[in-house]
C-alpha cells in the first residue's frame, strides 16, 4: 500500500544499514591506518640499521670507542689544554718521579721536560700518522683493487704481481732502509708527512686483494649485467653499484691499519729511523726513556698508552668486523 504523495507502483527506497567499528576499528578504513592503530606497522630496516645495532651492543667495541674517544681527543687537543709544551725546560726539576706537584702526572726526564706534556703531545703525533696512513693505504688499496678485479686479464695480472712483489719484501727491513735513504724528518708543521708516506706505500695491498676479491664474485651479478645493459659506464659500475659491497671489509681493515701504522711507527722511531726529536712521539718516548732504564716512568707510561690505543683499536675493529657481517646475528659480546 502506497502512502499519500507517492505515485503508485514506487518502492521505498532502503537503506544499507551502518556497518559497525570492529575493535574500535571503523570498518572500511585505511589499510595503512589500521595497521598502525593495531600497532602491526612493519618497520622497513636497512642493512646499516642492522650493522649499527649489532655494533652498540658490541660492549668490548663500546669500550674500545670511548678510550679511543678519550685518548684522540686529548691528543688531538693537546695545545688547548696540557699544563706544558713538549720542549719546554726547567733544569731546576729534572728525573722528577710521577707527582700531582706543578702538574707532573708522568713526571719530568733528564732535561726537566713534564713527561705527561709530551706523552699527549706524543699521542697527536702517532694518531695522526696511523690515521692518515690508514686512509690513503685503504684509498689507494681500493682503487687497485676494484681496476683489478673489474677488468681482469692482463690488467689483474700486472697490478697483482706488483701486489705480490710488495707483499713478498721484509717489512721492517726496506722501512729501514727507505727512511735511512730518504729520512723522515720531513714535516709539515706538526705532521710528519715523509714517514707518512713511507708507511702509506707498503700498508695497502691486503685491502687491495680483498677489494679485488670481492669485485671478482660481484662483477658477473645480475644487477650489474642490468647496469651495463642500462648504459651505466664502468666508473658508475665499479663506484656506484660493486663497491658498496666492499666497504665493510674496508672499514674494518681500515681500523686494524690503524693499529698497525702506530705500532710501525713507533718501532721505527724507537730504532731511531722515525721521527726526529724534539717532536715527540710515542716510540720516540720510548727510545728516550731507555737511555736510562732505572727511570721506569719514561719507559713504562708511555708503553702503557701505546698498549691502550692498539687494545681499543682492536676492540673497535672486532666489532666492525661482527656488526658487519650480515650472516652475524647475535653479538659476541
Amino acid at each position: 500500500m502506497t502512502e499519500i504523495g507517492e505515485p503508485a507502483g514506487h518502492e521505498p527506497e532502503k537503506v544499507a544499514p551502518q556497518a559497525q567499528p570492529v575493535d574500535g576499528i571503523a570498518v572500511g578504513a585505511d589499510t595503512t591506518d589500521v595497521t598502525v592503530a593495531a600497532g602491526l606497522e612493519l618497520k622497513a630496516r636497512s642493512q646499516w640499521w642492522y650493522a649499527r645495532n649489532r655494533f652498540l651492543r658490541h660492549r668490548l667495541a663500546m669500550i674500545g670507542l670511548v678510550g679511543l674517544v678519550i685518548i684522540f681527543g686529548s691528543g688531538a687537543l693537546a695545545s688547548f689544554w696540557v699544563p706544558y709544551h713538549y720542549d719546554t725546560i726547567d733544569l731546576t726539576h729534572t728525573y722528577v718521579p710521577p707527582t700531582f706537584t706543578a702538574h707532573h702526572f708522568f713526571g719530568t726526564d733528564v732535561l726537566g721536560r713534564d713527561f705527561f706534556s709530551r706523552t699527549i703531545y706524543g699521542v697527536r703525533t702517532s694518531e695522526m700518522v696511523g690515521l692518515v696512513v690508514a686512509a690513503a693505504s685503504s684509498t689507494l688499496g681500493v682503487i687497485v683493487g676494484a681496476i683489478a678485479g673489474y677488468y681482469r686479464g692482463w690488467v689483474d695480472n700486472i697490478l697483482m704481481r706488483i701486489t705480490d712483489l710488495v707483499l713478498t719484501l721484509p717489512a721492517i727491513a726496506i722501512l729501514l732502509t727507505v727512511a735511512a735513504l730518504f729520512g723522515t724528518g720531513g714535516q709539515w708543521g706538526p705532521f710528519p708527512w715523509r714517514i707518512t708516506a713511507i708507511l702509506a706505500a707498503f700498508f695497502w695491498t691486503g685491502i687491495a686483494r680483498i677489494v679485488r676479491g670481492v669485485f671478482l664474485s660481484y662483477r658477473e651479478k645480475e644487477y650489474v649485467e642490468a647496469a651495463k645493459a642500462s648504459g651505466a659506464g664502468d666508473l658508475r659500475i665499479m663506484f656506484r653499484h660493486i663497491l658498496p659491497n666492499t666497504l665493510g671489509p674496508v672499514v674494518v681493515n681500515a681500523t686494524l691499519a690503524v693499529a698497525a701504522a702506530i705500532l710501525t711507527e713507533a718501532a721505527l722511531s724507537f730504532l731511531g729511523f722515525g721521527i726526529k726529536p724534539p717532536l715527540p712521539s710515542l716510540g720516540v718516548l720510548i727510545a728516550e726513556g731507555n737511555q736510562d732504564p732505572t727511570k721506569w716512568w719514561l719507559t713504562v707510561l708511555p708503553g702503557l698508552v701505546l698498549v691502550a690505543i692498539i687494545i681499543c683499536i682492536n676492540f673497535v675493529g672486532d666489532g666492525l668486523r661482527d656488526a658487519l657481517d650480515p650472516t652475524q646475528r647475535r653479538v659476541r659480546a
